[in-house]
């Protein structure tokens, strides 16, 4: 991830019916080897967000005072990724609500104590449908992924952070395709495997970047 992410910070303005409007929110987003239509969908939603090299340690990205923090797609072995980890274990521990994606939906997994393993058939391309199991719908997404956590799709676990549980799960196999936490009935923190910035692939979780907006506006994670 460090070989594709980004060499210095940047930013992405709201856009569309937000532009030149105060931000609603500013989230960091980590660039593990981030997609130029996350950022986008983040600015249609009037935040603004400041995208940071993987190399960023937390007290940088703390600096930039978020409401939130979002970890990008990218690639790698993320039982190696140490540094982006423990950053994100800070990210937690401070109580600023976090948002990931693929690589960062992985990363989200281990830094809640969850292994990873190496699929024995990656998930690839478009209509990948995957259950939400708190609604009962099901969203048609696009994969691009050889990793997955392991964890337990029926109960929740408590960790140092909150309560941890399985929100999505992949209907061809089984797989996580999703983890979310929880503080005293409150979700802080979510995260899943597949692409909702997909742009040639369904836009059946696009409802995902409100739902991050959401969360940091009402800052209930603090």
């Amino acid at each position: 991830a460090g070989e594709v992410s980004t060499g210095g910070a940047y930013v992405v303005e709201p856009l569309g019916e937000f532009e030149g409007a105060e931000p609603v929110a500013r989230v960091v987003a980590v660039d593990l080897g981030i997609k130029s239509r996350t950022p986008h969908h983040l600015a249609a939603r009037g935040v603004q967000v400041v995208v940071v090299p993987s190399s960023y340690s937390f007290a940088q990205i703390a600096d930039l005072r978020p409401d939130g923090v979002f970890f990008s797609n990218g690639p790698g072995d993320p039982s190696t990724a140490e540094h982006e980890i423990s950053v994100l274990r800070s990210v937690l521990d401070a109580r600023i609500p976090y948002f990931g994606i693929c690589f960062g939906h992985q990363l989200f997994g281990r830094a809640l104590g969850y292994g990873t393993y190496k699929l024995d058939y990656g998930h690839r391309g478009i209509n990948q449908p995957v259950l939400d199991r708190t609604t009962g719908r099901v969203e048609i997404t696009s994969q691009n992924h050889g990793f997955a956590v392991d964890a337990p799709p029926d109960r929740a676990v408590d960790t140092e952070f909150g309560q941890a549980s399985v929100s999505h799960t992949g209907l061809n196999d089984d797989v996580v395709e999703g983890l979310e936490l929880c503080r005293d009935g409150k979700l802080v923190a979510f995260s899943v495997q597949y692409h909702p910035e997909a742009a040639a692939g369904p836009h059946d979780a696009n409802h995902l970047f409100d739902r991050f907006a959401d969360l940091m506006r009402s800052r209930d994670a603090r």
